[in-house]
């Protein structure tokens, strides 16, 4: 098994004891699309909570503590992204590959190289 076979394995294995923790505990009630997009949303915003009014460098240098912390709150966005693909029944890593390919096109290397504008600008 090549190492994207076993990542993909790994999404599948992660999914499926999402989905299991959730049924053991009755809460598929409460795993709706939209409550699990607005729970991903407030995730988010508590990821933001950890960069507000740090520097371009201090972000990119978080002592330990922060680097965990923010580790935790990146987890929870996978998880609640994961539940949400389930619940839809949307292969996740085959629509970021479809997307990928979408990326390239519309943002080709040689308009877009080293300019944080969007192609449809040039």
């Amino acid at each position: 098994m090549d190492a994207d076979q076993e990542a993909v394995g790994d999404m599948v294995e992660l999914s499926r004891r999402l989905a299991e923790f959730a049924r053991r505990r009755e809460w598929e009630q409460f795993h709706s699309p939209k409550n699990l997009s607005m729970a991903l949303a407030g995730e988010a915003g508590e990821l933001l909570e950890h960069f507000q009014w740090l520097t371009e460098t201090q972000s990119r240098q978080l002592p330990a503590e922060k680097k965990e912390a923010v580790a935790l709150e990146m987890a929870d966005i996978f998880i609640y992204l994961l539940r949400l693909a389930e619940r839809l029944d949307i292969d996740l890593l085959a629509a970021a590959w479809r997307k990928m390919a979408i990326n390239e096109q519309r943002y080709p290397v040689e308009k877009v190289r080293g300019d944080a504008r969007r192609a449809e600008e040039y």
